[in-house]
């Protein structure tokens, strides 16, 4: 009888550590799944941040520049999804030609909403520019409307499908990946252009003092006018990336982004091309864990409840100077 207690206890130590084990195994694997889930989302918010920062450098460079806020700069993105659109799925264009195309006419729509409706306001009051680009952002609306209706548009990624398996649980989408890699890219280039560069040099004065600028023998409109275009071509690309990760496209694609774009240019410091990057990272990351963790109901007014925060902070953004005027 000894012996078998003894069996019976050995048996009843082994069931309990085995149900200590088997415990510990699932607390484990359901933290490896959060912690799996956390970086998919931090990766997705970057994604997503990355669009918002290549829209807001339109909006920090004209305003850095001409002292103007480019509120149809958000459908100058749709126009561009709609052009990549018409020239991927209806005429059966490769993809890099329909990013082209896109670029080439946002550029000049860009110069054209420069000089038909801002250079006019060059010199009006700052609530008078406001108006007129409102009321631009709502002709384009329409405009897009009338020409390709109000049903929605399935767009075509420009990556194609499928993506990388990085670790188990954790996989990216080809869009992911080349939207962060496009930004870093374009910010690298952009830095090097205006750090470097005759045109680079010249916005960076015109920034500073437009009258000493011209004074100096800087064509200030000129300058003004390759800025748009400059913004507007970038604009192209944020929206052909938007509807790739997003492929839903209707007249007002570009709406919401384009106002998130504008908060993340100002929650980094507007003006600033490092400032664009670091407002748009953070609110795309702060956009995506709102959806995942409080809920995607309310995650536009997290976002924008940030912003406030951070202004209420420090007024010019993150990276923003203070300027003194003189008088």
């Amino acid at each position: 009888m000894p012996f078998f207690t003894f069996l019976g206890n050995i048996h009843c130590h082994l069931r309990r550590n085995m149900i200590k084990l088997i415990g510990l195994s699932f607390i484990t694997l359901e933290i490896e799944v959060q912690y799996m889930e956390f970086l998919s989302n931090v990766i997705n918010g970057i994604s997503l941040g990355s669009i918002y920062a290549i829209i807001a450098l339109g909006y920090t460079m004209v305003y850095g520049i001409a002292k103007m806020l480019n509120f149809a700069h958000g459908d100058v993105i749709m126009v561009g999804a709609y052009v990549c659109f018409f020239m991927t799925s209806r005429y059966d264009m490769p993809a890099v030609v329909g990013i082209l195309l896109s670029m080439f006419v946002c550029t000049v729509l860009g110069i054209v909403i420069e000089r038909l409706a801002y250079k006019p306001l060059r010199q009006a009051t700052s609530l008078a520019v406001l108006i007129t680009a409102i009321g631009m952002s709502y002709f384009l609306q329409n405009a897009a409307q009338l020409l390709w209706t109000s049903n929605p548009k399935v767009f075509k990624s420009v990556v194609g499908d499928g993506g990388i398996q990085l670790t188990e649980g954790l996989y990216v989408s080809h869009v992911t990946l080349v939207t962060i890699a496009v930004c870093v890219v374009i910010m690298i280039a952009l830095t090097i252009f205006t750090g470097k560069t005759k045109m680079g040099k010249a916005m960076r004065a015109c920034s500073e003092d437009k009258g000493a600028a011209q004074l100096m023998g800087i064509n200030v409109n000129t300058t003004i006018s390759i800025t748009f275009a400059i913004g507007s071509a970038l604009a192209a690309i944020a929206g052909v990336l938007l509807c790739s990760a997003y492929p839903n496209l209707v007249p007002t694609t570009g709406s919401m982004p384009g106002i998130k774009a504008f908060t993340a240019a100002v929650f980094g410091g507007i003006g600033s091309i490092p400032g664009a990057l670091i407002g748009g990272i953070l609110l795309g990351i702060i956009e995506i864990f709102a959806k995942a963790y409080i809920s995607t109901e309310i995650s536009d007014a997290i976002v924008f409840a940030v912003l406030i925060v951070v202004l209420l902070v420090k007024p010019t953004g993150l990276l923003g100077k203070k300027i003194s005027e003189k008088v």
